[in-house]
């Protein structure tokens, strides 16, 4: 059984010679061809985590129960590794790679990339969103990382991932809020539901009363969502408005509210024939995706 696990890639010294090996570091170096689209097994001394990754915390209990996975099933997945002279950095796997050195073993199959610094963030940060269990403070980090570090845009980040561009925008204003409130996200004291609710609120004071009150009564994010109406200053205003506005006044408020992700409101005169819309945006980053949506 061992046998037909270790079938799984061929050794380093079996695909290029010790010489070849410490030379290929890029893709238009010789025997680079070698490395690429091949499963090879790797000395678990001469990988190391990479310095970048967003995962900063492994759970012991679930990295024993991945090891004994591995000393009965063997590595079902490879991991991915970037050439780095004679040693590889760890892309992704991290998880498997730490387990597998618990299990006791000597080698792990990996696939082999040669890539730049830059390149190696990128994946990095992109293979932890796609098969990590981020909680949605790591996400909004990692996402966050990518625009600044990476210079995508939204719209490049929401190709890259595989995620609506809203999806993206929604989960990076989470930190916005408090280290308090971003730290019940992460404990699962507080759902990312809770967080949008509360960042609704621009005012500081008022998103930490509704933090405790969520926390006190354990509120549903419905209920959070109609605590923080209630909350704002212009909640009564509002409310009267909304009331006397004509359905489809009220429909084309929501659909642009939906469209452009971000507060609208339309004012109309008592005849309806005039009136104005009014777009809110807390920060350059909302202004630019409102802006996006008419170029």
């Amino acid at each position: 059984m061992r046998d037909k696990k270790r079938a799984m890639g061929r050794g380093l010294g079996a695909i290029l010679s010790a010489e070849s090996k410490a030379s290929v570091n890029s893709a238009t170096d010789a025997g680079a061809d070698k490395f690429v689209g091949n499963i090879v097994e790797v000395p678990l001394e001469d990988i190391y985590p990479n310095a970048t990754q967003p995962r900063t915390y492994f759970d012991e209990k679930a990295l024993q129960e991945l090891a004994e996975s591995i000393k009965s099933l063997g590595i079902i997945q490879p991991v991915t590794l970037r050439k780095d002279g004679n040693r590889f950095e760890i892309i992704s796997g991290e998880r498997r790679f730490r387990a597998s050195k618990i299990a006791g073993l000597e080698t792990i199959p990996a696939y082999i990339r040669l890539v730049n610094d830059q390149e190696l963030l990128e994946m990095a940060l992109v293979e932890n969103i796609q098969r990590e269990d981020l909680d949605a403070i790591e996400i909004a980090l990692t996402y966050q990382r990518l625009l600044d570090e990476i210079g995508m845009t939204q719209e490049n980040l929401s190709q890259r991932v595989g995620k609506e561009r809203s999806s993206i925008t929604n989960s990076i204003r989470l930190l916005r809020l408090s280290p308090e409130i971003q730290d019940a996200i992460r404990g699962g004291e507080i759902s990312a539901g809770h967080g949008r609710a509360i960042i609704s609120l621009d005012e500081p004071a008022k998103q930490n009363e509704l933090f405790q009150k969520i926390v006190d009564q354990k509120l549903s994010v419905r209920q959070a969502e109609q605590e923080s109406a209630k909350l704002k200053n212009n909640a009564t205003a509002a409310v009267r408005q909304k009331a006397a506005l004509p359905n489809n006044f009220k429909k084309a408020e929501k659909n642009l509210a939906d469209i452009l992700e971000v507060k609208v409101e339309i004012k109309a005169a008592a005849n309806g024939k005039k009136g104005k819309i009014v777009l809110d945006f807390k920060n350059e980053q909302e202004l630019e995706n409102i802006l996006s949506h008419f170029r």
